[in-house]
């Protein structure tokens, strides 16, 4: 009875003493609102970009906004017909070559690396490689691409076309698929796979029914995102051959025959506009609605990713 007295009291006093030292935490209240005041101002600069941009581009988006869609490179932006469809379809078959090369790969390398390879310094050795991959320029990659798919089978390719673009770019993402899914497996607890074992389930099984559904809401969210970047770089495209000028050819969204052709991207599109904004000055509004389309795609990119997290939650749920 004594024993359980001196306990309730030195908890009193452990929760006094820690009120007392909330109510004198200065420190903890100047750190709070430094970490507000750059949330307010980092929300402020994406705002005022957001609507700067939106303010530029209205000429095109809120009068011809179906027009601008599906209209095609142009040499003047007064040109009725001036619009960003064949950007749409190199950046969309980009991302589609990303989903299905890139992705794929670098789930089965990840689980791999987690669920079967030794721990041991060949294992770490190239985990770390893969880590260091993630931060190389992504005009290396471009060089890479280059080489390999633009000058080393045109053959299959086609040289400067959206595929040897889509397989630069799955290149470029590829360690960070790698990675985002590496962490997510690895964030599944050890406890669900022993379960597993212990009703007699193989690893192939155990994974298969336990560990890729609990990892698979942070898999979809990381190459997803890894997709987004994907469709936002531009330094790889132009050394993979992307045009800044006319395309010739305006095919289909789901044309897959124009895969082999020349092409262009929307971050090429905005560079181009953007460099010609100089001697024709309704470029500039053109590349502002450029941006805001690029935006809302890749918004719609990461919209999927969050609703497939969902999904996937509910149903591990």
């Amino acid at each position: 009875m004594v024993g359980t007295t001196l306990v309730d009291e030195r908890s009193r006093e452990r929760i006094a003493a820690a009120i007392r030292s909330r109510r004198l935490d200065v420190a903890g209240a100047v750190f709070r609102a430094g970490v507000q005041l750059a949330l307010v101002l980092a929300l402020s600069v994406i705002i005022v970009l957001l609507y700067t941009t939106v303010r530029d581009g209205w000429d095109q988006l809120g009068t011809r906004l179906g027009d601008f869609l599906s209209g095609t490179l142009r040499s003047r932006a007064g040109d009725d017909r001036l619009g960003v469809h064949q950007g749409l379809y190199g950046t969309f078959w980009i991302a589609v070559s990303v989903a299905v090369f890139a992705f794929p790969l670098g789930i089965a390398a990840a689980i791999y690396l987690e669920e079967y390879a030794p721990r041991n310094r060949l294992t770490a050795f190239i985990e770390l490689n893969i880590r260091n991959l993630a931060g190389v320029p992504s005009v290396v990659y471009g060089l890479l691409g280059l080489f390999l798919f633009v000058k080393g089978i045109p053959g299959i390719t086609g040289g400067g076309s959206v595929l040897s673009a889509g397989l630069t770019m799955s290149i470029l993402v590829l360690p960070i698929v790698v990675i985002t899914a590496s962490e997510a497996i690895r964030a599944v607890p050890d406890s669900l796979r022993e379960g597993g074992y212990g009703v007699g389930a193989t690893r192939w099984d155990t994974i298969r029914t336990l560990v890729l559904p609990s990892a698979a809401p942070g898999i979809l969210t990381g190459t997803l995102l890894a997709m987004s970047r994907a469709v936002g770089e531009a330094a790889p495209l132009i050394l993979v051959g992307a045009l800044t000028g006319r395309v010739g050819k305006n095919p289909a969204l789901l044309d897959v025959s124009s895969l082999t052709e020349r092409f262009t991207a929307m971050p090429i599109v905005i560079t181009g506009w953007t460099q010609q904004a100089g001697r024709d000055a309704g470029f500039a509004a053109a590349a502002a609605a450029a941006i805001v389309v690029l935006l809302v795609f890749v918004l719609l990119l990461n919209s999927l990713a969050i609703v497939a997290r969902n999904h996937f939650e509910r149903k591990r749920g």
